[in-house]
């Protein structure tokens, strides 16, 4: 993985946030980029914003929470690039609420694309990622550690994907196929409806995330850190 020259990732939910800064990081680096969102639209016009170079991204519409959809997504991949190397499964959404208010949709909502969702994305890359001896990178959340009250969906999700991650990491090393997860705490994106401001000048920036996906790509292939915690540096200021 060290001579990034040319490789080509796959981000899923690329189109703002971690998966955009993400994508910009990997572009800067030489690779080559597919980035999904649910909507073309707005896949195409983050892709857009990232490169003007249809040779160096390509846009897609899937949604997660369907493998058949990832399967159509990476296949897309693969006719436009000649390959997959890398897959960051960043595609994620939040509901919070105390149990007592969570609704049937929003817990199903949240499992089906934080835990479900990378399972589809990761089913889905393991033949391509067989042949390229690639790298798989799941973006889940110090909240898959540290539980809180209102997150019974969102701790569930990212406890589950911490598990998940760990145990594929142990059944595709001998493949040759590198498994690691991130988890984040505080960044400055548009989840959960948020807008980012000055006022998030404290938090981790998605581009943080991206320079850390980076770093674990170069890491010497002899080593693999499998399980990444980041926070901010000073604790919040809001």
């Amino acid at each position: 993985m060290n001579n990034l020259n040319g490789k080509v990732a796959y981000i899923t939910g690329g189109s703002k946030g971690i998966g955009y800064g993400t994508a910009a990081k990997l572009l800067a680096a030489g690779m080559r980029v597919a980035i999904s969102s649910r909507t073309l639209a707005s896949a195409q016009k983050a892709a857009l914003e990232l490169s003007p170079d249809p040779s160096k991204i390509l846009a897609l519409e899937s949604d997660v929470s369907s493998h058949e959809s990832e399967v159509t997504a990476i296949s897309a991949v693969e006719s436009h690039f000649g390959q997959l190397d890398v897959l960051v499964a960043n595609a994620g959404v939040g509901h919070f609420a105390s149990i007592q208010d969570l609704t049937i949709e929003e817990w199903n909502e949240t499992i089906n694309t934080n835990l479900t969702g990378v399972f589809n994305s990761v089913k889905a890359s393991i033949e391509p990622l067989k042949k390229t001896k690639g790298y798989i990178i799941t973006i889940a959340s110090l909240a898959g550690t540290n539980f809180f009250e209102k997150a019974s969906a969102y701790n569930a999700s990212k406890f589950g994907l911490v598990g998940f991650t760990q145990a594929v990491m142990l059944d595709l090393r001998p493949l040759g196929i590198k498994v690691s997860t991130i988890m984040p705490g505080s960044v400055a994106t548009n989840f959960n409806d948020h807008v980012p401001s000055d006022a998030d000048s404290w938090k981790i920036q998605p581009e943080d995330i991206g320079q850390l996906v980076l770093d674990l790509l170069n890491m010497n292939p002899r080593t693999l850190p499998s399980k990444v915690e980041v926070r901010p540096s000073m604790p919040g200021k809001g």
